[in-house]
């Protein structure tokens, strides 16, 4: 009888610890820059690294990191980029 609640929250755990990883992203119009698209920049990322929606055709924001250039969806995923950007860089 031990085993399955054991194991039921070492799992539940599991999950949790795995959630807090991942940044929940909540998108509002305050969030959003200029709300102009950019064009013509060339961006290493085809989606946003903070909240993996794609960039391409609604890239607002941009950031540089070891001489390449970030695209971003908003001024909030932008700056969380920028708070630690080795985690979130492309190798």
């Amino acid at each position: 009888m031990k085993s399955p609640i054991i194991l039921t929250v070492f799992l539940s755990i599991s999950l949790l610890s795995c959630a807090k990883d991942t940044p929940q992203v909540k998108h509002a119009s305050h969030m959003d820059s200029s709300g102009k698209k950019i064009e013509n920049v060339q961006v290493v990322n085809e989606e946003d690294p903070i909240c993996h929606m794609k960039t391409a055709g609604s890239l607002k924001d941009t950031a540089i990191y070891k001489n390449k250039t970030y695209g971003f969806c908003s001024v909030y995923c932008k700056d969380e980029f920028k708070k630690t950007p080795e985690k979130y860089a492309q190798k």
